[in-house]
């Protein structure tokens, strides 16, 4: 409600800055709620987001991939990110039936594409632990079954590296579909979002394939979160930047 009410201050700081906002923001996990008023209500939202982002003059809304409707304990500590460890013996809900919620959350989210469609924006699913779509996989069974061109993959290099994904497969996969990469690097134990080059991923097989897949789509700053534990992260971005100016630069891409 309030960026909503502000919409025009927002858009005028944009402009005068001289800035440019490609994705905006709607993460509404209820979206894949089994409970159908809970799931209107994120589906009435994620509209309101459609409309924001089409006003901003963005090109896509990104959410995290649907959510499975795991039953924590009470006691369970509230965390951004759970492990696999600790999704792997969490309760479902008793009476869930996995056809009825597929078959109900495929229809939200075939709404939600045409909600973005109606706006002219792409809907991007980030992936994240215990989300259908945690990995390129998850995501390109939910592009099979519903078939919406508009709907993509928000590449993180981190979630999908703790997640071990190949990168390399994963962009070979996703080919000309892949338009949205959040830059990160991670040494693959844990959720964390580091400078590029703090980290043990490889960056020049990385690179290398987006070459050879011609990406020339958006590549996103994503450093820093109460997990990474960035002290600096004025400098975590300008190491970023500067790291990818260079691998830019080094492999020709766009």
């Amino acid at each position: 409600k309030t960026v909503y009410k502000h919409r025009k201050e927002i858009k005028q700081a944009l402009e005068d800055r001289g800035l440019a906002l490609p994705v905006f923001c709607t993460v509404l996990p209820g979206i894949a709620s089994p409970q159908g008023e809970i799931a209107q209500k994120s589906l009435d939202l994620f509209k309101t987001g459609c409309e924001l982002g089409a006003y901003f003059g963005a090109r896509g809304v990104l959410d995290n991939g649907p959510l499975v409707p795991y039953e924590f304990p009470a006691d369970m500590p509230i965390h951004r990110h759970y492990s696999p460890d600790v999704l792997r013996n969490v309760r479902l809900p008793q009476r869930l039936s996995w056809k009825v919620y597929w078959d109900n959350l495929l229809s939200r989210m075939d709404t939600a594409c045409k909600f973005a469609a109606d706006y002219g924006l792409n809907y991007y699913m980030h992936p994240c632990v215990g989300s259908l779509t945690d990995t390129t996989n998850g995501y390109l069974l939910l592009k099979e079954e519903l078939g919406w061109e508009n709907l993509k993959f928000n590449f993180d290099t981190s979630n999908l590296y703790y997640m071990h994904e190949n990168l390399s497969l994963g962009l070979l996969k996703l080919g000309k579909d892949l338009d949205y990469i959040h830059i990160s690097d991670s040494y693959g134990q844990r959720i964390e979002h580091q400078a590029a080059g703090n980290g043990t991923i490889d960056w020049d097989l990385f690179f290398g394939t987006l070459k050879q897949i011609g990406f020339s789509g958006e590549l996103s700053i994503d450093v820093g979160g109460d997990e990474s534990h960035v002290a600096d992260i004025d400098g975590a971005y300008l190491q970023t930047a500067r790291f990818l100016e260079e691998k830019i630069a080094a492999y020709e891409i766009y």
